[in-house]
């Protein structure tokens, strides 16, 4: 049965091209084994007829070579197929055709399933050994037709020869007849053996299978094996390759080489056997030879000769992630660190012994360093796999000089080949642990390199294989090392392979690196997430892989410059114009992920090339540019920055540069036509309802050099004013106006007794500050937030300027009301809640106190503000940070001029919703008023100015309602204690009124719900009852401390409040009260009215008429009157 196919479908994202379809099947039993049995069944029937006979064995091969990928799933039928065609052909009546016909059905399986597996089913019995070698000798080396069956009749012998009896048994009486003229059958087979080494057929690789099992056997060998060596390296001595028969021997002899040193590599030979071996070879020149396939033959006999140097054990030097025991490391599995376990026993090794080591394994060496760059592939990969072998019995020294040599592979004097060669051997050499973490930093930045290798060659390139060789030494290392040994270099083979997964040209290289993206480790950067979108079949489509895929990874930040440097440095200028084209097409989709990057980096990058002399770069940094700018403008118009503040002010250093160079006719003297024009435009352009207007033409007034403002100064003043008055919708204006007064200031300069139209005097100062002085009070908002920040921070740097210009210049005009307003708004805006603006403003303000060439004049307690703020605290105290810079904040509570605007700013702060920030604030709060609790002068002074702020900002809910969060604060602290000793205290009393006139003027649902954070599609009912929560029953019930009138007006309040409108209202009312009377025990002293009052507030019925039958119970109770219900009159009019 087959298992449903795995289709996995992908759509390039443009549309233009088909979808790519590719289809998996897997097999999961031999299903056609009844069509198999049939056709071999029908083998005598149809042999004699040449088109029944290759129709059978097409049929044969389709079957069989839909389990080319899966062979395995033959292996129960084997044996059944293998019987019932060797039964067929040792029956004697079958015709030779037939008998052929057999051996190709046993070929075509042994292909497939392959022959080691294969050979193994032959009967191997002493029996059996005879028939085969007569079968053999009867055969035709040279019939074309009959190769399959000397090919399994070939690799049967070889099964046969490894009965476990002396072959001189087989013999009979040959030994002690000298008359007979028989040969032995050990000379026989050698003899088919030789035979077949010299045929150009398939035949010629089962003769070396067959040398290779039956030259070592022990009889064999001890008789034979140096007869045999001594025949292979006389015909590679005197057979020449310039014929294809020569070729032929030659490739023949190789092989039997071959074969044999890989048998006999455990068993080491006569010491004077290898080096001849070697020095035929090296007299030979195979290195040298045209043919490829004696190459990589002469690289195996090499490197198997350097084995039989060496002496076979493994390196106790070499690196091993857990242990080779599959036993040892299950039991270490249960124990924690069982791999520095295994580490630690093998540092404890003793040292290698020394021993010597021969001359000629350098000389094997070096030849297997040169095969590493020849230039056939298969020759490269047979002499890295030498390498790894060879070098896994050598001292640890030797081995490192081995690497060292392997690292010469990848100077940019060698060609793609070397390349290739050098990442095969580290891929061998990690693999194998031969490759020590102390070589990693020399390894890996070269295979690095090698993931981006490309050569041109005229009009292609080289070095796909490269890229796809490096791949496999990703893959090595990922399994070869611990986490912790590649952590260093996670991030840059991370971001290599990404780059090779989605923009190698190589679809092979592409998938090769996908493979790679999830490492065993997981130490991959967000590799699940990767490998989910590029998988091995979805980077099948370049497109796809360029303008979709290469996207999303660039969303993850590890990859995003990575993969934009790539384009840029390597695929813009790329000899393919498809992939140019798409790598300019994908820098346009990754502009999203770095605007900045692009618009600062990357662009100036590309227009050197634009204007080169190479034609590919030229044409594809044009395209890169354009596709770039485009990507910036789209960005632009979706985030509504046509008009950036980069190209902002480039525009306004272009203007100033431009009236210098073309509207002066003499230095410092305007051209009058032109300054009135200007002038004139931008002053009537600040009365613009459009906002970017009226922002870019109050910065171009600023940036207008001095020249063009003279005469002009009293117009630019007022409608720089004007324009920073305007309405709410106009903040970026006011902003902008605020920053552009400053700039006019500076530009035209100070002089005390100067003209009012020329230069910032006497007659113009005062409405300058006066404007600027407005606007820290600019406290807009919009569904951006606090967007009169900007206004203010702006307003703060423009006084610093305008201050220092005046001091340095004519300290004299500045007024002590004007500094000391200027000094009360930034200590409230170094109070308030924003980090970023009270930062702003604690800055601000330390400059200028701090400012002593000149210093400012008439600052309100300067001395006092010193000791607060020593100089040195301009550079250690951060005003971002709540926790340092409120505990400062509030020592100026204690400065008379001070205390007003500092408790104005720190309402904001403490009665906030930052945790930070009201923890930091409230708690600096606090410990001054634990400060003043026993001086009854200060702490009236205190309560003063809050009854002050709460006055002034009466249903202002920016204030109120966090100046009621911090009332509430205060007095469930107790820092009122003072006043309630007394009856009726004037602070308990004006407090009281303050929060009945806040109620009165909170009925509005809508002002309610923008007093508080509330969201805007909440119920208004449950916001109402919140607001009422926090604003009104917990202040009241705080002020029931107050003893005299106002604990008696603050009860009647709350008992109204019992019977409000809204149920959840009541509720929270109620449970409020009842924790009041469990808090101040003292409102009532009979403690029976205290129980019933208590049952009465616990009873959960709820209804108004229920409710408010309590409610006058209550008041009886507490002496109180009862509330009366006013009646509605409606007046009716004309």
């Amino acid at each position: 049965t087959k298992i449903p196919d795995i289709t996995v479908m992908e759509t390039v994202c443009d549309g233009e091209e088909p979808e790519v379809v590719t289809q998996a099947c897997l097999l999961s039993e031999f299903s056609e084994k009844g069509e198999a049995r049939a056709l071999i069944n029908s083998l005598p029937d149809i042999h004699h007829d040449p088109v029944s006979r290759e129709a059978t064995i097409e049929k044969f091969v389709v079957i069989m070579d839909r389990y080319q990928e899966q062979p395995h799933l033959l292996d129960p039928h084997l044996e059944w197929m293998l019987n019932i065609l060797l039964e067929m052909i040792r029956n004697e009546k079958s015709p030779p055709l037939m008998v052929h016909l057999c051996f190709k059905f046993l070929y075509i399986i042994s292909k497939v399933r392959g022959y080691k597996i294969f050979m193994q089913l032959f009967p191997h019995e002493v029996s059996d050994v005879l028939p085969v070698l007569d079968l053999l000798c009867r055969q035709d080396p040279k019939d074309t037709e009959t190769w399959e069956t000397r090919y399994i009749l070939l690799l049967w012998l070889s099964m046969t020869c490894l009965i476990p009896f002396d072959l001189s048994r087989l013999d009979g009486h040959l030994s002690t007849d000298p008359g007979l003229n028989r040969e032995s059958i050990m000379d026989r087979i050698l003899a088919v053996a030789k035979s077949f080494l010299r045929v150009s057929d398939k035949s010629r690789d089962a003769a070396s299978v067959l040398v290779s099992k039956f030259v070592t056997r022990p009889d064999v060998k001890l008789k034979r094996l140096g007869d045999f060596l001594d025949w292979c390296l006389t015909t590679i001595s005197q057979t020449s390759e310039i014929t294809m028969e020569g070729t032929v021997t030659l490739d023949g002899a190789l092989q039997s080489l071959v074969s044999l040193q890989f048998t006999l590599v455990s068993i080491k030979p006569e010491p004077d056997e290898s080096p001849t071996v070697l020095q035929c070879l090296n007299q030979k020149r195979i290195a040298e030879s045209n043919q490829a396939t004696l190459r990589k033959l002469g690289v195996k006999v090499v490197q198997r000769l350097g084995l039989t140097f060496l002496k076979p054990r493994l390196a106790k030097w070499r690196y091993q992630r857990g242990s080779r025991s599959l036993a040892v490391n299950l039991a270490q599995s249960s124990v924690t660190g069982s791999v520095e376990a295994t580490k630690t026993d093998l540092e404890s090794v003793s040292q290698e012994e020394d021993y010597d080591i021969p001359e000629d394994v350098e000389n094997i060496i070096e030849q297997l360093l040169v095969g590493l760059k020849d230039k056939e592939t298969i020759v490269r990969w047979s002499s890295a796999k030498g390498i790894g072998r060879v070098t896994g019995r050598l001292p640890k020294q030797l081995a490192d000089e081995v690497v060292e040599s392997v690292l010469e592979c990848f100077s940019f004097q060698e060609t793609d080949n070397a390349w290739h060669g050098g990442c095969l051997a580290f891929a061998e050499l990690g693999r194998r642990g031969l490759l020590l973490p102390s070589r990693l930093s020399d390894v890996v930045p070269l295979i690095i390199r090698a993931l981006t290798y490309d050569e041109k060659r005229g009009a292609c390139s080289l070095g796909s294989n490269v890229r796809d060789a490096a791949c496999y030494v990703c893959w090595a290392f990922a399994r070869a090392y611990e986490p912790s040994e590649l952590k260093p270099y996670v991030n840059q083979i991370a971001s290599a392979l990404v780059i090779a997964t989605v923009f190698d040209r190589n679809i092979t290289c592409r998938k090769a690196a996908s493979v790679n993206i999830l490492s065993p480790q997981g130490t991959f950067p967000h590799g699940i997430d990767i490998v989910t979108a590029a998988d091995y079949f979805t980077v099948g489509n370049v497109n796809n892989c360029y303008l979709t895929i290469s996207v999303y990874i660039a969303g993850f930040e590890e990859y995003t410059k990575p993969l934009i440097d790539h384009l840029v440095h390597m695929k813009v200028n790329h000899w393919d114009g498809v992939i140019r084209e798409l790598a300019t097409k994908a820098l346009h989709n990754l502009t999203a992920q770095a605007p900045e990057y692009m618009a600062n980096t990357v662009l100036p990058q590309l227009l050197p090339m634009a204007t080169g002399m190479d034609l590919h770069r030229r044409h594809g940094a044009i395209l890169a540019c354009a596709e770039i700018t485009h990507a910036l403008y789209e960005i632009a118009t979706q985030k509504n920055r046509l008009h950036p503040r980069g190209i902002q002010d480039s525009a306004l250093s272009a203007l100033a540069a431009l009236c210098r160079q073309y509207y002066q006719v003499e230095p410092g003297v305007a051209n009058v036509e032109m300054q009135d024009q200007l002038v004139s435009q931008y002053l009537s352009a600040l009365m613009s309802p459009e906002v970017l207007t009226r922002c870019g033409c109050a910065l171009a007034l600023g940036s207008l050099p001095p020249f063009m403002i003279r005469g002009k100064l009293q117009k630019v003043r007022l409608h720089n004013v004007s324009s920073a008055q305007v309405s709410e919708s106009q903040t970026e204006a006011r902003r902008d106006a605020a920053t552009a007064m400053s700039q006019v200031c500076v530009a035209v300069g100070v002089c005390a007794q100067g003209s009012p139209d020329r230069v910032l005097c006497e007659g113009n100062i005062r409405p300058v500050y006066e404007a600027l002085l407005g606007c820290m009070n600019d406290y807009s908002m919009d569904s951006r937030g606090d967007v009169g920040a900007w206004v203010r921070a702006a307003a703060m740097s423009s006084l610093m300027d305008v201050t220092l210009l005046v001091v340095a210049s004519a300290p004299e005009l500045l007024s002590s009301d004007l500094v000391q307003r200027m000094m009360c708004c930034l200590v409230q805006q170094a109070a308030e809640k924003i980090d970023r603006y009270r930062a702003h403003a604690g800055t601000v303000f330390l400059r200028l106190l701090h400012s002593t060439d000149p210093a400012v004049p008439h600052i309100p307690h300067r001395e006092e503000l010193l000791s607060i703020f020593p100089p040195e605290t301009g550079n250690s105290l951060n005003w971002n940070a709540a926790s340092q810079a409120f505990p400062h904040i509030t020592q100026l509570l204690r400065l008379h001029q001070y205390q007003y605007h500092t408790l104005l700013g720190l309402t904001v702060s403490v009665g906030g919703l930052t945790e930070s920030t009201v923890r930091y604030s409230s708690q600096s709060l606090f410990e001054y008023l634990k400060g003043i609790q026993q001086d009854a002068t200060v702490l009236q002074q205190f309560g003063d100015t809050l009854l002050c702020i709460f006055r002034d900002n009466l249903r202002n809910d920016r204030v109120s309602v966090p100046l009621l969060k911090m009332v509430d604060q205060i007095l469930a602290n107790g820092c009122f204690e003072l006043f309630t000793s007394e009856e009726s205290h004037p602070f308990c009393v004006e407090l009281l009124a303050l929060c009945k006139e806040e109620i009165k003027k909170s009925k509005d649902v809508q002002k309610l719900l923008s007093c508080v954070a509330c969201d805007l599609s909440c119920d208004w009912a449950l916001c109402l009852s919140s607001l009422s929560d926090w604003l009104f029953d917990r202040r009241f019930c705080g002020m029931v401390q107050f003893k005299g009138d106002v604990r008696q007006k603050v009860l009647v309040q709350l008992l109204m409040l019992l019977c409000h409108p809204f149920p959840v209202i009541r509720k929270t009312t109620a449970s409020q009260v009842y924790e009041m009377f469990l808090t101040y025990d003292d409102v009532i002293d009979d403690e029976q009215v205290l129980a019933d009052v208590m049952a009465s507030l616990s009873d959960t019925n709820c209804d108004i008429a229920t409710v408010r039958t309590h409610r006058n119970q209550l008041c009886d109770w507490l002496g109180l009157p009862r509330p009366i219900l006013v009646t509605k009159v409606t007046h009716l009019g004309n």
